[in-house]
C-alpha cells in the first residue's frame, strides 16, 4: 500500500504561467470581453443605443431624405445612409463604453482588478474586443434592416465579409481614441466633446451627397475625412465604385489613431486604476 505522503509525491507538478504571458493576456482578455457584454446586455438603454437606435434611424431617414437624396445624386440613397448608421453607432457605442469605462472607475471596480493577480493589459484589451464585437452585431442588425429599404449585397461572400469588417475597423481606432480621453477627462466634458465631434463628422461627409455637392474649398477636408472614406469604401463594397483607395485611408486613419492615443489610452488606464 503507498502512503498519502507517497501519493501527494507522485503527482504532477503544476507551475503558474506568468501572468504576461500571451496565453494568460488573451484568456484574460476573453474573459474581461464576456464581462462587459454581459453588463451591456443587462443594460436595456445601452442595448436600445447602440442597436435598437441606429436601425430606427436609419428607416426615419430613409422615409424623410431617401427619395429626394436619390432623385439629387441618381444613388440609390439607402446604400451611403446604411453606411452612415453604421458608423454613427460604432461612435455612440464608443461613448457608452466610455462612461462604462468612468462607473467602473468611480465605484472601485478598476482598482479591485489592478489588485488581482490578472493581466493587467486585458483590462483594455477586453473593452476593445468588446466593443469590435458590438460594432460587428450593430452593423449587421442595420444592413439587414436596410435590405427590405433597397439595400442589395453583392454575391461574393468575401466582399460582403469586407464590407460588414469597415465600421468595426472605423470603430476600434474611434474606441482607441475615446478610451483615452476618457482617462483624462470628466464625463460631461467628454460627452461634450465627441458630442461636437460626432456632428461635424455626421453632415460633412459624403453618405447623404457626394463630394460635389460641398463647396470647392470644402471638398478636400470631406473627402479625407475618416467617416467619408469608410462610407465610400463601404459604397463601393456593396454598390459599386472604387474601394482600394477609400478602404487603404480608412487603414490608414485607423492605425493613426491607434498609434497616437493607444499608449495614452494604456497609462490612463494605470492611472486611473492607481487613484481611483
Amino acid at each position: 500500500m503507498t502512503t498519502a505522503t507517497e501519493t501527494a509525491t507522485q503527482l504532477p507538478v503544476v507551475h503558474a504561467k506568468p501572468e504576461n504571458s500571451v496565453s494568460v493576456w488573451f484568456l484574460h482578455s476573453l474573459i474581461q470581453c464576456k464581462r462587459i457584454l454581459t453588463v451591456w446586455l443587462r443594460d436595456p438603454s445601452t442595448t436600445i443605443q447602440t442597436i435598437a437606435y441606429p436601425a430606427v434611424t436609419l428607416v426615419m431617414f430613409r422615409i424623410v431624405l431617401g427619395d429626394s437624396i436619390t432623385a439629387a445624386t441618381g444613388i440609390p440613397s439607402i446604400y451611403g445612409q446604411a453606411a452612415l448608421l453604421t458608423l454613427i453607432a460604432a461612435m455612440t457605442g464608443a461613448v457608452v463604453s466610455a462612461l462604462g469605462f468612468k462607473r467602473e472607475k468611480a465605484s472601485g471596480l478598476l482598482s479591485r482588478f489592478y489588485t488581482m493577480p490578472i493581466n493587467k493589459g486585458s483590462l483594455l484589451a477586453g473593452r476593445l474586443l468588446a466593443e469590435a464585437m458590438r460594432i460587428l452585431l450593430t452593423t449587421v442588425i442595420v444592413l439587414l434592416v436596410a435590405v427590405p429599404l433597397g439595400f442589395l449585397f453583392m454575391e461574393d461572400p468575401l466582399t460582403n465579409i469586407a464590407l460588414i469588417s469597415v465600421p468595426v475597423l472605423f470603430g476600434l481606432g474611434f474606441a482607441v481614441m475615446i478610451t483615452a480621453l476618457a482617462t483624462i477627462t470628466e464625463g460631461v466634458m467628454l460627452i461634450s466633446l465627441i458630442g461636437i465631434l460626432n456632428t461635424l463628422l455626421m453632415f460633412f461627409n459624403t453618405g447623404f451627397v457626394p463630394i460635389v455637392a460641398y463647396p470647392t474649398w470644402l471638398q478636400d477636408v470631406v473627402a479625407n475625412q475618416p467617416m467619408s472614406c469608410a462610407i465610400d469604401a463601404m459604397k463601393g463594397l456593396s454598390y459599386g465604385g472604387p474601394v482600394a483607395e477609400p478602404l487603404l485611408k480608412t487603414v490608414f486613419w485607423t492605425v493613426g489613431l491607434i498609434a497616437v492615443f493607444a499608449y495614452p489610452a494604456i497609462r490612463g488606464y494605470k492611472r486611473a486604476a492607481e487613484t481611483a
